[in-house]
């Protein structure tokens, strides 16, 4: 196995495979940003590192600044995490010129499948349904409004080299097209350095699935299930669950030799996930993207099957086979994740981190938080507002349904606000518990449950 490994990230994704390495005997080294230095990955680790300062551009960007600290301290790998420098091929190839194993996949499958267009072209190759779409990337407004009215109105403009709803704007109808396209490429540049765009028809009301995949050195590819995460805002996840409930046995069993073969045909390796759009109307799903790491919303597979995905992650960069055939893979009851960010849903989802003044985390059967909080620690305004992952394990989909209220009800975080309530409340919605629910449905329903909490006076 491995025997030093660098994480270059923070929060509770660092605290989570610090765990497992500390599992497997490996040594850790945690680097931070100067607003970090107090945080709870830096005291877990083996050794950390301080490498530049308070916004991510000074510190967890700075891929010369990582990569000096990995080999100052003799590690021999890097974990990248989520997010940050996770899909940039550049860093990927960078730490194996280093000498450095990066865990994760290799940089050329990184690059071909964060090229969103690229990727399309890919699937369709090898028989995977992708959204029907332009052929390759688009160039001009005028080209884009041609391909448009060939494919109906509304579309999706897309950043190619995007991800996290970030490049990617919806129009309508013509009057739309211009500014929209203009938008995502500015957008695109400032977020990726890449203005590339490509379009695909706007499916309305879909499910947005995901299915978890493993893949080795040895040739072995298997998925784990999939997750629903359509509970969305502005394309940002809220919840996530498992299984999904508009799936059937057939098609869900289609859904994941599609996710196999998408991961064979990009050469893959590690853990990644394969996204789909689900339209229920028609039945149809459709590839949109492959994610080329660790997944946030990882632990609801990891609840659901009893694999540890950070622990196959170190075991496939090492070399190792899988330690399961798909065949050997069972599930389990029913998962769902609550997403709490630091954030005030009532005020348009301003970002309000704080002093954490006093935290309770829930527990009992079925219950798992993953967190970077403490009594006492504060949550820094330039990282993402989230704060903590609540997960939850049921027999059925009711029972994991009661367990996450029971959940929310325990958690206390004193100090800021968070959008603890509003999950609360989508969590007694008749669409939710029904699992009636598509990527609309904050969007529908929002003003309604924000209204429901004001007029308690707050739930928490």
């Amino acid at each position: 196995m491995l025997k030093r490994v660098l994480i270059a990230n923070r929060g509770e994704i660092a605290v989570r495979i610090i765990r497992a390495c500390r599992e497997l005997e490996i040594e850790t080294v945690a680097v931070c940003s100067t607003a970090d230095k107090d945080s709870l990955h830096c005291q877990l680790a083996t050794r950390a590192v301080c490498i530049g300062g308070p916004r991510a551009s000074e510190s967890y960007l700075r891929r010369e600044n990582i990569l000096t600290a990995a080999v100052a301290t003799g590690c021999d790998s890097i974990h990248p995490g989520y997010g940050f420098l996770s899909e940039d091929p550049g860093f990927a190839r960078e730490a194996e010129e280093a000498g450095l194993i990066f865990i994760g996949p290799p940089p050329a499958v990184i690059e071909r499948m964060g090229r969103k267009a690229q990727a399309r072209a890919l699937m369709m190759s090898c028989g995977v349904p992708v959204v029907p779409g332009s052929p390759g990337t688009v160039e001009t407004a005028k080209e884009a409004e041609a391909i448009a009215g060939e494919l109906g109105w509304p579309v999706l403009i897309k950043a190619s080299a995007g991800g996290g709803g970030r490049g990617m704007r919806r129009a309508d109808g013509p009057q739309q097209l211009a500014p929209a396209f203009e938008a995502a490429r500015a957008e695109a540049e400032s977020c990726f350095g890449d203005s590339t765009l490509y379009l695909e028809k706007l499916i309305l009301r879909p499910k947005h699935v995901e299915f978890q995949i493993l893949a080795d050195s040895q040739g072995n590819v298997i998925h784990l299930g999939e997750r629903d995460c359509s509970l969305q805002r502005r394309n940002q996840k809220l919840m996530e669950e498992s299984p999904c409930k508009a799936l059937s046995p057939a098609l869900r069993r289609e859904m994941g030799e599609a996710a196999v073969k998408a991961a064979r045909a990009a050469g893959y390796r590690g853990a990644g996930t394969v996204e789909f759009v689900l339209d229920q109307a028609a039945g149809a799903y459709y590839f949109i993207e492959m994610n080329t790491r660790i997944q946030v919303e990882h632990p609801v597979t990891e609840l659901r099957t009893g694999v540890d995905l950070v622990k196959e992650q170190l075991r496939v960069a090492a070399g190792l086979p899988l330690s399961a055939r798909q065949e050997e893979v069972a599930f389990s009851g029913h998962v769902i994740e609550c997403r709490v960010n630091a954030e005030d849903p009532a005020k348009n989802f301003l970002p309000c981190p704080g002093r954490v003044e006093f935290l309770h985390l829930p527990g009992g059967p079925g219950v798992r938080v993953d967190t970077m909080l403490y009594t006492g620690y504060t949550a820094s305004p330039y990282y993402d507002p989230m704060v903590a992952k609540v997960i939850v394990q049921g027999a059925t989909r009711l029972e994991a349904i009661r367990r996450m209220r029971r959940a929310l009800e325990e958690l206390m975080i004193r100090g800021f606000t968070t959008n603890q309530g509003l999950a609360y409340l989508i969590l007694y919605h008749p669409d939710y518990m029904k699992g009636q629910y598509d990527t609309g449905f904050l969007e529908d329903h929002l003003e309604e449950l924000l209204a429901l909490e004001q007029k308690a006076g707050g739930i928490f």
